[in-house]
């Protein structure tokens, strides 16, 4: 049986749900279901989708909204703090290590092929060090719950992470429905996170920039399944919008073209993925970058964020090493758990997973999106049977992990409330300091049942409170 995180076993709501619970019962359902489709309104009028690579008869989906909150108490979300500050710490420093010392290497406390022959690791990253020492910018930590205090890392998202557009937005669509719920509850705010991003990205401006840091967000452009979010972003950082297009490289700077000429560009905040970033030293055929940019990088005359480089940190055959590495880096152990890990590469544990695909859940370690990945327990014996003979060929490209009994909210249905899977990406900004959202990203698997959350797999979100003291 999965843990409800609003209401116990005998039907009355946990501590942090009380105020909302005795709201909720005092409301008309009709009432609460015209409410659910306003918001449907609100997201399609802003414009809030998202693409589907491979369905060509829908390109841009509206991403479904859950208007119960989910609500977290200011104890489990300093537990949770705690311990994602800590993990990202040892990720910037992991980072910064494999492309200098490799002392944890040396250590034989993670195989030294898994880095080098890793397609994330960039050789040209080694020996350089980004301003500030500071490699991941932002961080979006995936949680998952099991029970009261048991919370697992699903996995880190160290690259670009994305989603904090709809955290934005749904906090902002639940402010204007139910203004006196935030009246009730005392809610931290997320709201500020907008300009925290643009405070943490100027701090880390390249040494030679003089004057206020110039700060542009670098999009693939419109056809890109995340651009509503980059242009969200960039609108309310007060910052330009500019796609490789708009960049060049002049004078040893990358500048930007603007009415009055180019424009030096200080810290570019980038949703272009490492292979496009520079046609001169990577993909040849990408327009999508800028020619020689990684140049301009190398000699400290510009900021990318997040570095290139970090998407190592979003293997998941490196994830499986994270408690050695959160050790070998702050000599404690983790605070937050992974979730148990099996490494396919390894003949004992492949031999395990083969045998028992049926209870566990296989992903690629390069996977994102929910693609790629085997659910055991919901697969047919023919997908099994088909995903085994691709462990076979390719074990190094899988990991597998047990099927976790992820915790349930409430979602609201015709009927009333009906309890769903949910998981939490928390976003976290790095500068000379760390600075945590309180809350996150909220994804909702709308499926009865299902354990997949992603929006790609028809999942949903869900505005995420948590509570002051």
């Amino acid at each position: 049986m999965a843990f409800d995180e609003m209401i116990t076993g005998d039907e009355s709501p946990r501590p942090p749900y009380e105020k909302y619970f005795e709201w909720y019962n005092s409301q008309d359902r009709s009432h609460l279901i015209a409410k659910s489709r306003d918001a449907e309104n609100i997201f399609r009028k802003t414009g809030i989708t998202f693409a589907v690579y491979g369905h060509a008869d829908s390109s841009e989906k509206l991403i479904p909204f859950d208007i119960i909150p989910r609500i977290i108490s200011a104890r489990e979300w300093r537990k949770l703090a705690q311990g994602i500050e800590q993990r990202v710490i040892a990720l910037n420093a992991f980072l910064d290590d494999i492309y200098h010392k490799q002392e944890i290497i040396r250590a034989g406390r993670v195989p030294r092929e898994l880095i080098e022959h890793n397609v994330a690791f960039l050789s040209e990253m080694i020996g350089f060090r980004p301003p500030g020492g500071v490699y991941t910018h932002i961080v979006g930590t995936d949680i998952v719950r099991t029970g009261e205090d048991q919370f697992y890392v699903l996995e880190d998202n160290a690259r670009t992470p994305s989603g904090v557009s709809y955290m934005l937005e749904n906090r902002e669509t639940m402010m204007q429905m139910f203004p006196e719920l935030f009246h009730e509850n005392k809610v931290q705010r997320v709201e500020d996170y907008p300009y925290l991003l643009r405070q943490s990205l100027a701090s880390l401006a390249p040494p030679g920039c003089t004057g206020k840091p110039r700060v542009a967000v670098l999009t693939p452009g419109i056809y890109n399944s995340a651009y509503y979010e980059h242009s969200f972003l960039a609108d309310m950082m007060g910052v330009e919008l500019v796609e490789g297009s708009d960049l060049r490289v002049i004078d040893g700077k990358v500048k930007m073209r603007t009415t009055r000429g180019y424009e030096a560009i200080d810290v570019l905040y980038r949703r272009v993925d490492d292979d496009f970033l520079d046609p001169l030293t990577f993909r040849a055929d990408s327009a999508l970058g800028i020619p020689g940019i990684m140049d301009v990088y190398r000699s400290g005359n510009i900021t990318i964020a997040n570095a290139p480089g970090t998407g190592i940190c979003d293997d998941k055959a490196i994830y499986s090493y994270m408690p050695e590495i959160v050790e070998f880096y702050t000599g404690s152990k983790a605070l937050l758990e992974n979730v148990p890990t099996w490494r396919c590469s390894e003949a004992a544990s492949l031999k395990y997973v083969l045998e028992h695909l049926e209870e566990l859940v296989v992903k690629e370690v390069h996977g994102s999106g929910g693609y790629g990945m085997l659910v055991g327990p919901t697969a047919s014996k023919k997908e099994r049977a088909d995903f085994a003979e691709k462990l076979k060929a390719k074990p190094n490209n899988y990991i597998a992990q047990p099927t976790l009994s992820l915790s349930t909210v409430p979602i609201l249905v015709n009927k009333g409330i009906a309890p769903r899977h949910v998981d939490l990406r928390p976003y976290v900004l790095v500068s000379d300091k760390v600075q945590i959202i309180p809350g996150g990203l909220t994804r909702v698997a709308l499926k009865q049942g299902s354990l997949v959350v992603n929006s790609s797999q028809g999942g949903g979100t869900k505005d995420t409170w948590v509570l002051e003291d």
